[in-house]
């Protein structure tokens, strides 16, 4: 079992490194050394996660595509600029806003170098706002309904009979990440010297990099396409939320003689693809420009990934669940909070929320776990801020002019790990207190 562990780590260290899809082919390599070198049985692959995931993608390709992306950041940057010196406590309620209506976190590329700009503009330390809007965008995505991590959590809770409902994650993880954000903003007031006094940005200032050439975003060409993609997408994550919160308004059919409401991947998937091809009927968008977007080529990365390390990680923990079980299950019995930290540490390899919950939930469930606590633990897979080599982290770090956004010289001490550990903590920490009082 630990050769075959070893094996399984190497595959998702190499995947990392080479970025992109990298991480899901090498997860099909360490899946072949699993099933042909130690004899392991593949377990089914998720189909069903990675096919909800892509109607998201489609939908929110779209809206991109008709200019709703677009039009959420500019509005955005009307609320930065109206009130800048609130920019620290703003940006991360810009950036959880963004994700938890979009599903993914790569829709705050486009907001980081407004906050950057504006906190330079008004002698606010750009550090500040941009290390916890990152965070922040990375917690939404453990409340988001349409979230690729959500929607795997929702499904495989469901598929293990358990008598859970998309509004029973939400009422404990939107509430719980949105106390850790706030928690992680209102410690980034005070993080650093104030941008007037700090070094680099003196030494930068000197060398004449800063001019007064403010930074703003092109008007949206076409207002009204815009404002219907961003409606019909919105009205479909509200049907979402109502379907897998009353399950009484399902449609249900009977199979065997057994009658069962539609299962919730049906309806993401159907509502989603049906958001899609409206967006694009209505406001006559090129299908081509949709799949030429950002939102397309992230989420289908995602899907990628989930498709080789979530299947490699499922093959490896069902293939050794008796000897996982009896390794570790008397004490995460007795600690069942322990299993939030092998969340945290499985992330910060994995760089995937969605391919987290998929590989390491199944041994969860064997271990007998709640799922209420579960869900309380959720947040715990927000864990990939710790090595500082996300897309979102290093693009935050670019945009910061100043220079005050850094990874320090021991590589962990960068400027975003104390706001994501205080956000993830709290938010996990506040979930289990929820579901002991409720």
């Amino acid at each position: 079992m630990l050769i075959q562990l070893a094996f399984v780590l190497i595959a998702i260290i190499i995947g990392a490194r080479l970025g992109g899809i990298g991480l899901g082919v090498l997860g099909g390599v360490g899946l072949a050394i699993l099933t042909f070198g130690f004899g392991l049985e593949p377990t089914s692959p998720p189909i069903d996660v990675m096919l909800m995931i892509v109607a998201v993608i489609a939908a929110a390709s779209c809206m991109q595509a008709a200019g709703g992306l677009d039009l959420m950041v500019k509005w955005a940057e009307k609320l930065l600029r109206k009130n800048p010196q609130q920019i620290t406590i703003l940006s991360p309620i810009v950036t959880y806003v963004f994700t938890f209506i979009a599903g993914t976190g790569h829709v705050a590329y486009s907001v980081l170098p407004v906050i950057a700009e504006v906190a330079t503009e008004t002698k606010i330390r750009p550090e500040r706002p941009l290390g916890i809007a990152v965070i922040a965008s990375q917690q939404a995505i453990t409340a988001s309904p349409i979230s690729a991590a959500t929607v795997a959590l929702l499904s495989m809770l469901t598929a293990q009979g358990f008598n859970i409902s998309l509004f029973n994650i939400l009422m404990i993880s939107v509430p719980c990440t949105l106390a850790g954000v706030f928690a992680g903003a209102f410690y980034s007031l005070r993080v650093g010297k104030e941008l007037v006094n700090d070094p680099e940005y003196q030494k930068r200032l000197a060398d004449g990099e800063f001019n007064t050439k403010h930074y703003e975003l092109t008007d949206v060409k076409n207002q009204r396409s815009a404002i219907i993609s961003v409606v019909l997408f919105i009205l479909a994550t509200i049907g979402i939320i109502l379907f897998g919160s009353i399950e009484s308004l399902r449609p249900v059919f009977t199979t065997d003689g057994i009658a069962r409401p539609l299962s919730m991947a049906y309806i993401i998937e159907i509502l989603m693809l049906s958001a899609a091809a409206l967006i694009l009927l209505i406001t006559r968008t090129d299908g081509i420009k949709a799949v030429q977007g950002s939102v397309f080529s992230a989420g289908m990365q995602a899907v990628v990934a989930i498709f080789g390390i979530a299947w490699m990680g499922d093959t490896f923990i069902a293939g050794n669940m008796t000897e996982l079980k009896a390794s570790i299950e008397s004490t995460v019995t007795a600690m069942p909070w322990l299993f939030g930290l092998a969340l945290f540490l499985m992330s910060i390899l994995l760089f995937s929320q969605a391919a987290t919950v998929r590989a390491l939930l199944p041994l969860g469930i064997a271990l007998g776990i709640s799922p209420y606590m579960l869900i309380a633990l959720f947040p715990a897979v927000n864990g990939y801020f710790f090595i500082p080599n996300y897309p979102t982290v290093v693009a935050a770090i670019n945009f910061d002019r100043t220079g005050t956004t850094h990874i320090g010289k021991y590589i962990l001490n960068h400027s975003f790990m104390m706001p994501g550990l205080i956000a993830t903590g709290v938010s996990v920490a506040l979930g289990l207190l929820l579901i002991q009082l409720f």
